[in-house]
């Protein structure tokens, strides 16, 4: 019993210090409910905590299921000097290029984004009130995900330039302190044509920002007086060492605005996404959905179908 809480303790630990952490993505999926608009907002709007609570379901399932991981990220780097010259922008035509395993070893995040939407498609098609909320949730996850820029670095936590604990200190130690500012007005979801092409397209800008904000800390580091750069904070019955207040408030403020701009980005490609998935589905009227009082969170197969041995990151903290 108590090696199963020992480990129950780390994964809870570990999946808060991951992508975005559940702070940033819970408030992610709840504001981009404020985004749909009139035919979708009321059903959104009633399950906008199931919506808020689900959204950390993927990075859950990291730890219980081992095929899991390589769907929250891509190591563009992993492709050479110009990647995406290199990389085909369709699932098929990128396993015949290198292989299922090499992809799934570098990260498939724009595909699993891909997939998830016609999952979506398919629970509108059904008006399936189960399937519409796991796959909402799912998919503004992973959307989320792509949209921070060390989701798609093989450098994720400046393990390579002596920078180790920066993917938790740039996503969830940045939004938890600061985001209460944040102005997360970002305008009604319109209608996206080309669902994989605007994932790529996520990826593509996370990843133009890698370099800034590995400079920005590295220089940051090196002129902040070590013992000030980090402090000892109580969480959860145990003490941790995290960024300190200052430090982090120098940093987040050099980085002039970027996990606003990207949080922000994210609120709007998840509505985007949400309401595409509807509009591609033909419209149904899912106000017949407003009557069901309750449903069962099964539990639903995964998404892009992966071979018999885990494949991409063990951990990000």
């Amino acid at each position: 019993m108590k090696y199963f809480l020992r480990n129950f303790v780390l994964i809870f630990f570990a999946c808060i210090l991951s992508s975005w952490g559940f702070f940033a993505h819970k408030q992610i999926n709840k504001m981009a409910v404020f985004t749909l608009p009139p035919p979708l907002a009321p059903l959104y709007k009633k399950h906008i905590e199931h919506l808020s609570e689900h959204a950390v379901d993927p990075d859950k399932r990291r730890y219980a299921n081992e095929y899991e991981a390589a769907r929250h990220y891509m190591d563009v780097d992993a492709y050479g000097i110009v990647p995406f010259d290199s990389i085909p922008k369709h699932w098929r035509d990128a396993v015949s290029k290198y292989s299922e395993d090499t992809l799934n070893s570098r990260g498939i995040v724009p595909w699993q984004i891909e997939r998830s939407y016609k999952q979506l498609i398919k629970a509108f098609e059904l008006l399936d009130i189960q399937k519409i909320l796991r796959y909402s949730a799912d998919l503004g996850h992973y959307i989320a995900d792509a949209n921070v820029p060390l989701h798609t670095t093989h450098n994720y936590n400046g393990q390579l330039t002596n920078q180790v604990g920066i993917h938790a200190f740039w996503e969830s130690r940045l939004p938890e302190l600061f985001s209460i500012n944040y102005d997360f007005i970002v305008g009604r979801a319109t209608y996206i044509s080309d669902p994989l092409e605007e994932a790529w397209n996520m990826v593509k800008n996370s990843f133009s920002q890698v370099d800034t904000l590995l400079k920005i800390e590295a220089a940051l580091s090196n002129q902040y007086p070590k013992e000030k750069k980090y402090t000892y904070e109580y969480r959860l019955q145990t003490i941790d060492r995290v960024y300190s207040k200052n430090y982090s408030a120098v940093y987040h403020q050099q980085l002039n605005g970027m996990v606003e701009q990207q949080m922000k980005k994210s609120i709007k490609d998840v509505g985007n996404f949400w309401y595409s998935a509807w509009v591609d589905a033909g419209q149904p009227d899912v106000t017949k959905l407003l009557g069901n009082k309750s449903f069962i969170q099964e539990t639903l197969p995964d998404s892009i179908p992966i071979k018999s041995r885990a494949l991409g990151r063990e951990e990000w903290q």
